[in-house]
């Protein structure tokens, strides 16, 4: 039963702030009001890339791999690590990927062992439409966004912080 009285210490940490005094209900609920609106964000981006004919995750893909800082491309691994999945889960994502004709593998020139991912001009397109819709969203969204923490005193904001 070891494992259930660790589960009790966490749950009670987790309604604890480390200062050891309970938030206000407002930041409850402002945090509900976050939560809620990253949850509608992430069901609208998925209708988007539905509607371009894309599985929310190859959405991801394609954005994991032109948003890559190395202009050759990223190797799985790297993608893997953006989209917070396995190895093996991301290799079989990008064959079904490739398969689809949204982006290519190609050999590093330096390093004929490395396998950098590409997009193709299909997977570019598709990819530039989505982007160009979240951008208008994210915009949408960030002028409501400080309206959240408005009139939230700056040491309730610090404590949380764990200043």
């Amino acid at each position: 039963m070891a494992t259930s009285g660790s589960v009790q210490s966490m749950a009670r940490v987790s309604r604890t702030p480390a200062s050891g005094r309970e938030l206000p209900d407002d930041v409850y609920r402002r945090l509900l009001t976050l939560r809620t609106g990253l949850r509608r964000f992430e069901h609208w981006s998925a209708a988007q890339a539905k509607s371009a004919g894309l599985t929310p995750t190859q959405h991801q893909l394609l954005l994991a791999v032109r948003g890559h800082v190395d202009p050759r491309g990223p190797r799985v691994g790297d993608v893997a690590d953006h989209l917070l999945l396995r190895h093996h889960s991301v290799v079989g994502l990008v064959d079904r990927a490739e398969a689809a004709g949204l982006l290519r593998r190609v050999r590093d020139d330096e390093d004929h062992r490395v396998v950098r991912l590409q997009l193709t001009p299909t997977g570019e397109e598709r990819l530039a439409t989505l982007s160009a819709l979240h951008v208008e969203e994210l915009r949408r969204l960030a002028s409501q966004l400080p309206d959240l923490w408005r009139g939230l005193p700056d040491s309730l904001v610090q404590r949380t912080r764990g200043r």
